[in-house]
């Protein structure tokens, strides 16, 4: 087995990053996240820790499985260590990383112009897009015998995103008798039936899977039950005329409900969904839906352009004349000065509408300021769509909503819960537990060795015996 070297996504769900080792001297690192909420590095590092803190001697390139900042977060930081070999991702990814890192240096770096362009310039001299499914040779910085190929395959996660194979050739493995050593890095997988995008599809063999367990320990509704229950959330929650807050990423996750949305509203435009104070019946078709995230909609632009990537059932619908990502229901909201007058506008408002916002885990953004301002009005609603990592205001709100004198902690002034608070788990992203065991399942021949990383201690002990009972052949790691 080759050695890797686990620097993140441990103890917890963030801060992805893993070193590959393909021999003695060369590494190769996947993913460079950023840590969030309470998690820690394996290494003892705190979770606002950014600082690059292994050494980086032996690695040769990275590769980035997705560009969710919890796997591409701390990017800047390697390169201003001294990083300076190629950056591998999917052609898609190329186009959103940029995107992505210079608003992490905004939010939690710098605002100088100067500085960013230099940072994105520095990114774009290393960046090398892939097709999928093509093996691309990775160089070595000195003259050796060992061999790496790497390879992407969709993950199904977001757009662009990829599980990558690595397929090494060195002295020890040929030593038994062996031509070479297939390592798969998992990064995110997504769950089959994702809208807009294709399922992942497994490979046939891998000799050591590097796999994520998010929800090693449950599994998700099939897409039409929580399609229903989406549409019927909504309904309930707008009946009183409130505002729905979904705390949602500017990748993926917005795109992805943005395109629920447009489907059930072309199923129900006559359906009444509520009514006004003055008792106005509004139906679906009337109900305004703000997108609050000038990256969000940057990100939404991106998507429409890459229509190419998307699945079947997205083109059929874009071939039908409709439009599943831009809607006349939608309202972008890009500027701040707009975003506080619609924050203030729904606080005193008379009709009711359906506002996403980044973040998803309610730890910093635009979301922020509506949960300020609404979370302490009964006719309010707070729908949850996606995983919530522990210390994260989003956990404490679906742990504490429904305690007496139930409160969530912003900016360190405490504000009452009286809205009410659902969550849809079916609308994750990652692929649940049974999806995670069919990955491997559905592998012709099974690695030998299973590292599981990227879960709560639950997720992955779950998952962990349950492919040891599938599969007895793997050895499964817990890091």
């Amino acid at each position: 087995m080759l050695d890797i070297k686990h620097h993140g996504a441990v103890q917890g769900v963030t801060g992805s990053c893993h070193e590959l080792f393909v021999d003695s001297k060369h590494s190769i690192l996947v993913d460079c996240g950023l840590f969030q909420g309470a998690e820690t590095s394996g290494s003892g590092a705190d979770s606002n820790s950014l600082e690059i803190d292994f050494d980086l001697s032996a690695v040769q390139a990275l590769v980035i499985t997705h560009v969710h900042i919890d796997h591409v977060g701390r990017l800047p930081y390697l390169l201003a260590a001294g990083f300076t070999g190629p950056i591998y991702c999917s052609k898609p990814s190329a186009e959103l990383l940029p995107l992505v890192i210079e608003d992490a240096l905004k939010v939690g770096v710098t605002r100088n112009a100067s500085i960013i362009k230099a940072c994105l310039e520095r990114l774009a001299s290393q960046l090398v897009p892939l097709d999928y499914k093509t093996w691309t040779d990775v160089p070595l910085t000195s003259d050796n015998t060992t061999k790496v190929q790497v390879q992407m395959c969709r993950a199904g996660h977001i757009l662009g995103s990829a599980y990558v194979i690595f397929r090494v050739s060195n002295a020890e493995i040929r030593s038994q008798e062996k031509r070479y050593h297939d390592v798969l890095f998992s990064g995110d997988l997504g769950a089959p039936h994702s809208p807009l995008l294709p399922a992942p599809q497994s490979p046939y063999r891998v000799d050591q899977l590097v796999l994520e367990s998010t929800y090693g320990d449950r599994n998700h509704e099939n897409r039409a039950t929580r399609r229903q229950r989406l549409q019927q959330s909504l309904e309930h929650a707008l009946r009183d005329s409130g505002t729905v807050l979904i705390p949602a990423f500017s990748i993926g996750r917005t795109q992805e409900l943005l395109y629920e949305l447009e489907h059930i509203i072309h199923q129900n435009k006559q359906k009444a969904v509520s009514q006004t104070r003055s008792g106005v019946s509004l139906n679906w078709e009337d109900i305004d839906i703000i997108i609050d995230s000038p990256l969000a909609s940057r990100f939404t632009k991106v998507y429409r352009s890459l229509s190419g990537y998307w699945d079947a059932e997205a083109k059929r619908r874009v071939n039908a004349g409709r439009h599943p990502l831009s809607f006349e229901q939608v309202t972008t909201i890009d500027d701040h000065d707009t975003h506080l007058q619609t924050v203030a506008y729904l606080q005193r408002q008379t009709r009711p509408a359906i506002v996403i916002a980044a973040s998803g885990m309610c730890a910093g953004g635009r979301i922020v300021n509506y949960l300020k301002a609404l979370l302490g009005d009964e006719r309010n609603d707070v729908l949850f769509v996606g995983y919530q990592a522990a210390g994260t205001p989003g956990r404490d709100i679906l742990y504490y909503h429904d305690k007496p004198n139930g409160y969530v902690v912003f900016d360190g002034e405490r504000y009452a819960i009286h809205a009410k608070v659902q969550q849809i788990s079916g609308y994750s992203a990652h692929a649940g537990q049974r999806n995670l065991l069919n990955f491997i399942k559905r592998m012709r021949v099974k690695p030998r060795k299973v590292h599981l990383v990227h879960g709560d201690d639950r997720a992955k002990q779950t998952l962990k015996e349950l492919i040891e009972i599938e599969h007895p052949e793997c050895d499964v790691f817990i890091p």
